[in-house]
């Protein structure tokens, strides 16, 4: 992982086009000694390869160093720590996630009204959710940098956005980290895993939920 980018821009008003930061995850790649990106994708591929035959919670620091066969050493100078670790795991969908909602087709991306692009965001967040549900739990940041952590932030901007849109009266930035709520790891592990509430049943509350936020008729 690079460094953390600087401050996101103050959300735009409404009307102007929408732009993000783009969250350079790995910025610092191209600097990297040949040796440096071959060992990092070493490493990168030991973990893998382990959360896919035993889950994310097998995925520590001394299990990589010993599946790439490196020194432990050298894992936590690349990674940091293990939440840096299972991070860059992710960064992959989460610059292909990035790329839908910046510039793919509408309804994810611009070109649709904002309550269809609030509707069609949560959506695919649900479902990016779903299938990274273990990875993206263990990659959790702590309490401390859970709402500051690069990928979060550029996910409330985004959604700050297009509340500025859809409802310019309203306190946005706050609204949009209630909206996010909805949508947070752990709590779809406890809704689907605990509670065994279907996928469907979720989108179908983010839809009503944006529906009543932005105005519209709650779909039935």
């Amino acid at each position: 992982m690079s460094a953390v980018p600087s401050p996101i821009p103050t959300p735009q008003e409404p009307g102007e086009p929408q732009e993000l930061l783009q969250l350079g995850l790995d910025v610092d790649e191209p600097c990297l000694r040949a040796d440096a990106a071959r060992n990092r994708a070493r490493l990168l591929e030991a973990a893998a390869r382990l959360v896919a035959e035993r889950g994310a919670d097998s995925v520590t620091m001394e299990a990589v160093a010993a599946a790439a066969r490196v020194g432990k050493g050298t894992v936590f100078r690349r990674f940091g720590d293990r939440t840096g670790l299972l991070t860059a795991l992710l960064d992959h969908s989460e610059k292909k996630f990035q790329a839908a909602f910046l510039t793919g087709p509408p309804p994810l991306g611009p070109g649709a009204p904002p309550a269809e692009r609030l509707r069609a965001f949560g959506l695919a967040v649900l479902r990016r959710t779903a299938d990274e549900l273990e990875l993206q739990l263990a990659a959790e940041p702590e309490a401390g940098r859970r709402f500051t952590s690069p990928p979060r932030r550029v996910l409330r901007h985004h959604v700050t956005l297009l509340l500025r849109e859809a409802v310019p009266d309203a306190d946005c930035e706050i609204l949009a980290h209630t909206l996010l709520a909805q949508l947070d790891p752990a709590l779809i592990h406890h809704l689907t895993r605990q509670c065994g509430m279907p996928p469907e049943r979720l989108e179908s509350a983010w839809v009503d939920l944006v529906d009543r936020v932005t105005g519209r008729t709650p779909s039935r």
